[in-house]
């Protein structure tokens, strides 16, 4: 987006995924003006850069939604704040000061804030490569699968063990030629729920295996896979391979913010506080004793964390927010007086 070069509020969301959007809410609700930092171009982070059409069935209230809608509904609940959006902007230096922040972007912008929440799921992220065809990336082998239309009628194979793996194929069974999945490991690491759908589907399920050969010119034709135990590799025909060994996570600059990080992850306290006074820290990028990595988890973390913030900068105050029909509008009413703009 364009604007000032400088802009200064009261939080500072960085990382616009779902958990970042539901801070901006919740900032929203406690009177502060707020921006959402995010170096993708388009709100909704992981979601809507790799699944935006894939269902989601870990968020409290909906049996199933999909990524894009999820999306949607968050951006459609902080709205009546007016949260300031500064998307395609990486996060890179931070300043402090004895009013708060100053956190500069690679595209030179300058945010002047008084508190941070970091949001920013595992950080940049990169897809895990196969041990074989790479060099078939953009002619048949893939890592996302935004628009499943395009799969429709084909040979899809997918290699994979995880959630991400085990629910496209389950999405694109009813509109594929044939499905399969490749798991190195004998047990899948998916829920265990998915996994029963999994075997009582059509999908053709190969484990102790992994992909031994590509073929195809100038696309993907077929596959063979190497089965532990098997002497042949199975050969399948094969139009979309889809790579679904999970990502590498760089948290980039923010690994040099004087942050308490271990393994790649930002440790927190019960207040989502950083070891920095006045940063806060939620979702998918922090960790503490017990953590379980699930959108919903990161929709109470963030939650907590932002009502924090709140407290921090205004001593004496409450970190709870009380009844939130005493701050929220009713969809069409304009925002409560006091409300921050942009």
């Amino acid at each position: 987006m364009t604007g000032a070069s400088t802009n200064s509020v009261d939080l500072l969301i960085v990382g616009a995924g779902p958990v970042g959007l539901f801070g901006a809410y919740y900032a929203g609700v406690r009177l502060m003006s707020t921006a959402v930092l995010d170096s993708l171009e388009e709100p909704g982070g992981q979601i809507t850069a790799m699944y935006p059409e894939k269902a989601i069935f870990d968020v409290a209230g909906f049996p199933a939604i999909k990524g894009r809608e999820l999306v949607e509904q968050l951006l459609a609940q902080a709205a009546p704040f007016n949260p300031h959006y500064m998307l395609g902007h990486q996060a890179v230096g931070l300043e402090r000061g004895d009013g708060g922040f100053a956190v500069t972007t690679a595209t030179g912008h300058r945010i002047e804030c008084k508190a941070i929440v970091i949001t920013g799921g595992i950080g940049t992220f990169t897809p895990r490569p196969l041990p074989t065809g790479g060099e078939y990336l953009g002619r048949g082998l893939v890592h996302f699968v935004p628009d499943p239309k395009a799969y429709e009628n084909q040979h899809i194979v997918v290699v994979g063990g995880g959630d991400s793996a085990l629910d496209w194929a389950l999405m694109l069974e009813p509109i594929a030629k044939s499905v399969a999945v490749v798991h190195r490991r004998a047990e899948f690491r998916a829920h265990q729920h998915s996994v029963e759908l999994l075997k009582s589907s059509s999908v053709r399920i190969l484990t102790d295996a992994q992909v031994s050969a590509v073929r195809g010119d100038p696309d993907v034709t077929e596959v063979d896979i190497a089965v532990k135990g098997q002497d042949d590799p199975v050969t399948l025909p094969c139009d979309k391979l889809i790579a679904a060994l999970g990502f590498t996570a760089n948290l980039g600059p923010l690994m040099e913010w004087g942050i308490h990080i271990e393994k790649r992850q930002i440790m927190v306290d019960t207040k989502g506080s950083t070891s920095v006074p006045g940063i806060y820290a939620a979702g998918d990028i922090v960790d503490y004793d017990g953590k379980v990595k699930l959108i919903a988890t990161g929709f109470g973390e963030v939650a907590t964390a932002v009502n924090n913030a709140f407290a921090y900068l205004n001593p004496g105050k409450s970190a709870f927010p009380g009844h939130l029909s005493d701050y929220a509008p009713a969809p069409g009413e304009p925002a409560a007086a006091g409300s921050p703009t942009a």
